[in-house]
């Protein structure tokens, strides 16, 4: 995949917070015939994309790791990037491959917004070809996986992600206790039932939808079924999940963390990273 550039840095094409109020308004229409409790759903939304994903201080998976001797060295760029290989998300771009980016007004820099869903991106792409004639008929939707935006981060490029709504709901009925507090950043699912081991190698499986890992539960445990399924599932933040891997040092259990691209089972991707 061709690698996609910056673009537009000088002139933004819309304030942030413009973009995600309409296109939040329009998510809580579409999820209106679907979810009770849309309002509320809706108002979390708006709520959770302007804040900076909060570390918690200890891990949000944690029963899944186990002690291990330190290592003064902490897990590379390279090893994280690699963890997330294979998950696409959606961005708009011009003809030259370059980033339509959109400003934002709590920081100096313009940044890139990337869309869990591909009918989200084209929402986005709505707005540029209504906003700026030039990219009218250049503008276009296209896939970017996390491993490269991760890279391009690195390099000092700035990203927003506008997660599922739906698993922004799976998020906050899985963390009902929380849920008056809304949910920051983009839901990520774990379960210590779906901890493997391939190669000598110790690998924990972290999905992008409660439906995949509700999925993978029910082949692995009949005990995992039933009004308890949701027990054996834990939630955290992928933006957060990050921030620790990359404070955290080798040896520590948070390098066994694989992303697992959705629709896929976590034997089918391990399988697929152990022949690349």
């Amino acid at each position: 995949m061709e690698s996609l550039k910056p673009y537009g840095q000088t002139k933004p094409l819309l304030s942030l917070s413009t973009f995600i109020h309409q296109n939040c308004l329009r998510l809580g229409a579409e999820l209106a015939s679907r979810l009770d409790d849309t309002k509320r759903f809706a108002g979390t939304l708006v709520s959770i994309w302007p804040k900076a994903p909060i570390l918690p201080n200890r891990p949000p998976f944690a029963s899944v790791f186990q002690p291990k001797q330190a290592i003064a060295a902490v897990l590379s760029s390279d090893h994280v990037a690699k963890t997330l290989a294979g998950t696409a998300v959606y961005t708009v771009s011009n003809s030259n491959n370059e980033f339509v980016l959109i400003s934002d007004p709590n920081a100096a820099k313009s940044i890139g917004l990337l869309c869990f869903r591909q009918e989200d991106a084209e929402a986005f792409l709505a707005q540029v070809r209504t906003r700026r004639r030039e990219l009218r008929s250049e503008a276009k939707v296209v896939p970017i996986t996390l491993d490269q935006v991760y890279m391009l981060k690195v390099e000092g490029i700035a990203f927003r992600f506008l997660p599922d709504p739906v698993q922004i709901k799976n998020a906050l009925e899985l963390k009902a206790a929380d849920s008056k507090s809304g949910f920051d950043g983009v839901p990520v699912f774990q379960s210590d039932l779906l901890v493997v081991k391939k190669k000598n190698k110790r690998y924990c499986p972290v999905y992008f939808t409660k439906e995949d890992i509700e999925k993978e539960l029910s082949k692995v445990s009949r005990a995992s079924r039933g009004p308890s399924f949701s027990q054996h599932i834990m939630v955290g933040s992928l933006e957060a999940v990050l921030r620790k891997m990359e404070i955290s040092e080798n040896n520590s259990g948070w390098e066994d963390l694989i992303f697992i691209p959705p629709g896929k089972s976590h034997s089918q991707h391990i399988q697929e990273v152990l022949k690349a």
